[in-house]
């Protein structure tokens, strides 16, 4: 039977007794490495508690899995052999030797295979439709970007963790393409922040609390209008490795919240109410007042289409060097008027 990583444990506790053969297949490490963990823990508690792991390269004899299947143990009465493949091929010769394995698997033994991405031409044959018959094939598939947020939220909630809009968009664009980096940052923050609901300031102390001055740093010397500073902190941020989606996140935050601000004073809101909103305080206020009335909409309007370029460089769409359009960005945002035209798609 085949199933997928997200259904693995409804599906193993479904069984009432083991495949003799399991088979993880696919590319992405973290889902990859899960499943087969889900597997060992089933299997342990049903008493498979000793395991053979056998690294199948070119010179790899496929006479050891019959052998350790027919091996006794002094320790243990069940036992897992697993059989990393990676991305190594089967010949005629080892398919052969598999299948007669699976003719008759070893009652006290299960077969665990780890292997990458199958292609068409290993799906069709003999040794793999004979796994699937007798056991169970999971195949790992990424994440598509679109699912992301959905996967970050459900992993979020089962740590106890509630990810406002804000975070869950900067967590998404810190880390597509690679769960095992959304897995440590979500334990990070639910080391740090337990149970509660992270918004994205938190997200971004989180990620590098060295830099967390540096970046609101930034913000706070494009409102003061002060391009040399804002040259020498953006500098500083990408010597220290910080990451370009981070500094645009702060960069457009603050665009948006000018872009609300005055809107809400053209409609009468007090300022004081759109502060709380916005969730200004403190020294920011009078800073983010002035830069409200030194910067016209329609330049702000501007710099967010600015913005999306930048998000498209980094993700590598668009052929243009993120740091040099952030250098742009704080260059207008801060009141020098560059005239610069956008990148072409």
């Amino acid at each position: 039977m085949k199933t997928r990583a997200e259904q693995l444990n409804a599906q193993l506790q479904r069984l009432t007794s083991p495949f003799p053969v399991f088979m993880i297949t696919g590319d992405e490490p973290l889902q990859h490495a899960e499943s087969c963990d889900a597997i060992r823990a089933w299997l342990r508690k049903a008493g498979f508690t000793e395991r053979d792991v056998m690294h199948v390269d070119a010179g790899f004899s496929w006479e050891r899995l019959l052998e350790s299947a027919n091996a006794l143990s002094l320790f243990a009465d069940r036992k897992i052999i697993e059989l990393r493949l990676g991305s190594q091929k089967l010949d005629k010769q080892a398919s052969a030797l598999l299948q007669r394995y699976l003719d008759n698997p070893a009652p006290d033994n299960v077969l665990l295979i780890q292997a990458d991405r199958l292609d068409a031409g290993a799906k069709k044959s003999a040794w793999f439709k004979q796994v699937e018959k007798c056991g169970m094939v999971v195949e790992i598939w990424p994440v598509e970007p679109e699912q992301l947020p959905q996967w970050m939220s459900q992993r979020a909630a089962a740590q106890g963790l509630q990810l406002s809009g804000d975070a869950l968009q900067l967590l998404c664009a810190r880390i597509e393409g690679n769960l095992l980096a959304a897995k440590q940052e979500l334990d990070k923050l639910n080391l740090l922040y337990p149970s509660q609901t992270i918004d994205a300031e938190q997200v971004v102390e989180a990620v590098a609390d060295s830099s967390r001055y540096d970046i609101f740093a930034l913000s706070d010397a494009v409102l003061m209008r002060d391009p040399a500073r804002c040259q020498k902190i953006l500098q500083v941020l990408r010597q220290e490795g910080i990451e370009a989606t981070l500094v645009l996140w702060a960069l457009t935050r603050e665009i948006r919240s000018l872009l609300n601000l005055q809107r809400g004073l053209a409609s009468g809101v007090p300022y004081d109410t759109l502060c709380q909103r916005e969730k200004i305080w403190g020294k920011r206020k009078p800073l983010m007042r002035k830069a409200c009335q030194q910067t016209p909409a329609a330049r702000l309007e501007g710099l967010l289409v600015l913005s999306h370029d930048i998000d498209l460089a980094i993700k590598g769409q668009l052929n243009s060097c993120p740091w040099l359009l952030l250098s742009s960005l704080t260059l207008e945002l801060s009141g020098c008027q560059l005239g610069l035209p956008h990148p072409i798609h």
